[in-house]
């Protein structure tokens, strides 16, 4: 076999990964990293098409976990949505997004609540109004199937608890 036609094996980022016993998952790990790239890079851009330049991608994120179902939500509560341990992180993106005036600080009872404003709900219909654009009807055009991409939904999701289990034993270590 020529050097050439030589299979090049999984298409990985850290072959010394993928030699264990499982080298699927250094494939996923890599297109997870590569995905979520694409995806930060994305909604980045897609904010600022939509109006909110300069936003980082977990203060985009924040923006929308606050603006669904359009209620205010807690500290605790975006947090947990976004599945992100260091609060502070989020304290910062939401002090970021009060002064660019994108949402608002409430209460309810003795707790903080994040609201968001009426610029912010402009920028996050402006936001999908972009997205639906650019991204879903490129992805249509494409052919996509809804169903396998819930399926890879709830795969991920599970993928994610696996990910958390992992990472507090490897805290108790």
């Amino acid at each position: 076999m020529s050097r050439d036609s030589r299979p090049l094996g999984p298409i990985v980022s850290s072959s010394h990964l993928a030699s264990s016993k499982m080298p699927a998952l250094s494939e996923l790990e890599f297109a997870l990293t590569m995905a979520n790239n694409a995806f930060s890079r994305w909604i980045v851009r897609c904010a600022a098409a939509a109006g909110a330049a300069g936003l980082t991608p977990l203060e985009v994120l924040v923006l929308h976990s606050v603006t669904h179902r359009d209620r205010p939500k807690t500290l605790a509560d975006l947090c947990l949505v976004l599945n992100v341990e260091d609060t502070h992180l989020v304290t910062y993106a939401v002090k970021k997004l009060e002064k660019t005036g994108l949402v608002e600080a409430g209460k309810r009872g003795k707790e903080k609540t994040i609201a968001v404003t009426r610029k912010g709900q402009e920028v996050c219909t402006r936001y999908g109004e972009v997205r639906a654009q650019l991204l879903i009807e490129s992805l249509r055009a494409l052919g996509l199937d809804q169903g396998p991409v819930s399926e890879l939904s709830d795969f991920l999701r599970a993928l994610s608890g696996q990910y958390d289990q992992a990472a507090r034993t490897a805290a108790s270590l």
